[in-house]
């Protein structure tokens, strides 16, 4: 189904809003280019994120199940790209979730002393801890403490700015930078 003139030369996701809109409406050519074009482009912005690529095309199964259940929940006057972002997004935690919570069999208590001594405290690693120490060390105290809770203490964005008194995305932001600095720094 090819979009009406007027739209043309708009983007895909005012072509898909059209397309949904109509879907809504019970116009089954609209529904059918709707879910051939949302396919490709999910399972494309899926397949580079995941540990395992196969797995693409699971979620992009769930997610497209999911915009066929919550479509006439789509508000015609919000843009569309956002609303399957959101069902992407959700989609892919649940697949992740229910894939590594299965996988109780294969985690280490961190009380095992073997495991420890074999992945955290092997000596041959010492160097390794002592470069990323002092890389942390010349970094101004507040970035470094940006990135030690977001990286190291496993707090969220949002739990940092609350303690540090900044905004959510200037943690984000001052994790990112940080993270680029230290790559860069331990090449």
């Amino acid at each position: 189904m090819k979009p009406s003139n007027s739209n043309a030369k708009a983007s895909k996701s005012a072509i898909w809003k059209e397309w949904a809109i109509k879907a809504q409406d019970g116009d089954k050519r609209a529904y059918s280019a709707l879910l051939g074009e949302l396919a490709p482009f999910i399972r494309n912005y899926l397949v580079g994120g995941l540990a395992n690529p196969d797995w693409a095309e699971d979620i992009t199964q769930e997610v497209l199940i999911s915009v066929h259940k919550s479509l006439a929940t789509y508000s015609p006057d919000r843009p569309f790209r956002p609303w399957v972002m959101a069902i992407v997004s959700f989609r892919r935690t649940d697949f992740l979730r229910k894939h590594y919570s299965s996988r109780g069999n294969k985690q280490s208590p961190l009380d095992d002393a073997d495991f420890l001594r074999t992945h955290v405290t092997n000596p041959a690693h010492a160097g390794e801890y002592k470069d990323i120490e002092e890389a942390l060390s010349e970094l101004p105290e507040k970035q470094r403490k940006v990135f030690q809770m977001i990286k190291i203490e496993g707090y969220t964005a949002k739990e940092a700015a609350t303690e540090l008194d900044m905004s959510v995305s200037a943690v984000k932001v001052s994790a990112h930078r940080t993270m680029k600095k230290l790559k860069e720094r331990l090449k």
